[in-house]
């Protein structure tokens, strides 16, 4: 524990002070932070379609560099919490981060059909490895930042679900990539769709990545105490220092619950994402590709309206009123209903219903996100308090983040096992009835469980907002307002 510190005590502080500018300027990151992944996903497809990679390869390289950032995250969040500089520990590598990402995003899909496989698979490994730790540069100090920006109980919510709006602008573009790619009139070849449309994916994430970094202030670096020095003659204290920032991670119980309620949801979710367009394609269309058109597309679209528009202010509201966990826990249930209702909404007589479990549904992750990432901010205080400085934000968005990474692989794994459970059978032009409603079975069971359990673990969570401003009041006490 940090000494008490000789400064004046404020018990304002300007971190309380959130402007609606500071918010809107985070926001950009996060819609960075959204588009990256969703664009990958999207393009990782075409790497079987567009450029003939064996279906194999095509899953190592997209599982790979996940195992890669389990070694890249803790110890970009190490780096980023003992930086020193005058543009503070974050905002330095958020700037060079987004710069690196958009250039090596863009890199990595300047591929060549007329390659050979095996030229195709390095170039595309070695570049996903480098893209890695360019993303990792950009998005554990951004998340780290958004945990730091205001030390107000309410405030990180606003800014969380603020941020996370933005982010949803990504998931209503991203679906259509696959409209714009698959489309001749659009882009001669699926190649050439692709290759070019990686460039303006690059050029947006460029330059609102940099937007956080330029502009966005965190705590003042200066009044951050007992860092580590990093340097290639402490690098072997370095690494120990690694390991013991995420073992006390690790030991705050609250942050335990918030990362495995977070892996629940969204393993759930993501395991059943990539249901929906088998179902809407085999049951509602009975395999007709023409007569499915941009159904698929219009559902990922409406999902993302949803939770910006109805579910995130609903949510924001909510924490005001009855507290974080109880908003967690009641929009997660929610959401379990809009699970429930998806065995009427696709309805093969008429298409347009499955719309209607979307609002529901979108409770789901639109609650998660905006609320646990600014519980996550509430733990930092905590551990401030428990461990002393330095405070560790750049860590615990590392563990988190690599949590959910994690859960992400996960469900790509168990997704297909699913898939081969029920009996899909990708050469078929159309599926059995028997195979169609268990899967559509699954889609609706295993979200409801994954939820279920989360709510369980979230139900005695007990930081809420008369215990964080305990906390707060009692480091300002300790060291000051920072």
């Amino acid at each position: 524990m940090s000494e008490p510190s000789n400064r004046s005590v404020s018990h304002g502080g300007s971190r309380s002070q959130l402007t609606a500018q500071q918010t809107v300027f985070y926001g950009t990151g996060t819609l960075v932070l959204n588009l990256l992944p969703a664009a990958l996903g999207i393009f990782a497809f075409f790497l079987v379609t567009a450029f003939g990679m064996d279906p194999v390869l095509a899953g190592l390289l997209t599982g790979l560099p996940r195992l890669f950032d389990a070694l890249t995250d803790p110890i970009m969040g190490f780096i980023t919490d003992n930086t020193r500089s005058q543009w503070g520990r974050r905002r330095p590598y958020i700037v060079i981060g987004a710069i690196l990402s958009g250039v090596l995003f863009a890199l990595l899909w300047q591929l060549d059909a007329e390659n050979s496989q095996r030229f195709n698979f390095w170039y595309f490994l070695l570049l996903s490895l480098a893209f890695t730790i360019g993303n990792t540069m950009f998005a554990t100090p951004f998340v780290g930042l958004g945990y730091e920006i205001t030390s107000d109980y309410n405030a990180r919510t606003r800014l969380m679900a603020v941020s996370q709006f933005m982010g949803q602008i990504a998931w209503m573009i991203v679906p259509w990539f696959w409209v714009l790619i698959a489309n001749p009139e659009v882009f001669p070849t699926q190649e050439e769709g692709v290759r070019e449309l990686s460039l303006y994916v690059a050029g947006i994430c460029i330059v609102l990545g940099i937007v956080p970094g330029l502009f966005c202030k965190g705590i003042d670096g200066d009044k951050i105490e007992n860092q580590a020095e990093i340097s290639f003659r402490t690098i072997a204290e370095n690494v120990k220092g690694v390991f013991r920032s995420i073992s006390e991670t690790f030991s705050n119980s609250r942050f335990v619950k918030l990362c495995a309620a977070t892996f629940l949801v969204f393993n759930g979710f993501q395991l059943v994402s990539q249901f929906a367009y088998f179902i809407i394609v085999f049951h509602m269309f009975d395999g007709d590709y023409g007569s499915t058109g941009t159904w698929p597309a219009w559902f990922g679209t409406v999902s993302a309206l949803m939770t910006a528009f109805l579910v995130i202010p609903i949510v924001t509201w909510l924490a005001k009123k009855v507290g974080k966990r109880k908003a967690f826990i009641i929009s997660t249930l929610i959401s379990m209903l809009g699970y429930a209702l998806k065995w009427y909404g696709f309805n093969p007589e008429h298409p347009w219903m499955i719309f209607l479990p979307i609002p529901l549904m979108s409770f789901g992750i639109g609650g998660l996100f905006t609320l646990m990432l600014s519980m996550t901010a509430d733990v930092c205080d905590l551990d401030e308090l428990k461990n002393g400085m330095p405070r560790k934000e750049g860590t615990f968005a590392a563990i988190y983040w690599l949590m959910v990474k994690i859960g992400q692989a996960l469900a790509m794994f168990l997704g297909g096992l699913v898939l081969s459970f029920v009996g899909f059978d990708p050469s078929l032009a159309t599926q059995s009835v028997e195979t169609m409603t268990k899967l559509r079975i699954a889609d609706i069971i295993i979200p409801i469980l994954t939820a279920g359990l989360a709510v369980v673990v979230m139900w005695k969570y007990d930081l809420d907002e008369d215990k964080a401003d305990e906390i707060k009041q009692a480091l300002i006490q300790l060291r000051g307002d920072i």
